[in-house]
């Protein structure tokens, strides 16, 4: 037979259960907010550097594309780094010869102002051998998305 003083001992056992127990919050997802990121930060800006690398391939004879790797776009500004001194030199001779004018044209809906050389090392990767090949299968991997 449970002793008369069960029911405080118990009473008193939830009361102290209630005030020690922490109320969880139950978090919103994380997916709708990282798609909302990605369809507004990532995609667009993949989108502008598939088409303008089509454009690069296009225009830059393949000799010194091969030696190029476009690093980023930011506010107009393309980055081109360059993997040696001399294909440095050839490619901003180019570029000053009207090089530069035919991809500005050829770039508006990227709203590109200005192209900067830099020299480094432009090893593209394993996968990405012919960067024509490349911008196509990102293209078709937004088109996917």
């Amino acid at each position: 037979m449970p002793t008369p003083n069960w029911r405080a001992q118990d009473s008193e056992l939830r009361r102290l259960s209630n005030i020690k127990r922490t109320n969880t919050n139950v978090a919103s997802a994380i997916g709708p907010e990282m798609v909302h990121f990605f369809q507004h930060s990532v995609q667009k800006r993949q989108t502008k550097l598939t088409q303008l690398a089509t454009c690069w391939c296009q225009l830059v004879p393949e000799t010194l594309s091969d030696h190029c790797s476009l690093e980023s776009l930011s506010r107009g500004t393309l980055v081109v780094l360059v993997d040696s001194a001399s294909h440095l030199y050839e490619l901003k001779q180019l570029l000053l010869a009207g090089l530069q004018q035919q991809l500005f044209l050829a770039c508006k809906f990227a709203g590109l102002k200005k192209i900067t050389l830099k020299p480094g090392r432009t090893d593209p990767g394993p996968d990405a051998s012919d960067l024509p090949a490349r911008a196509k299968q990102l293209q078709k991997q937004r088109d996917q998305v």
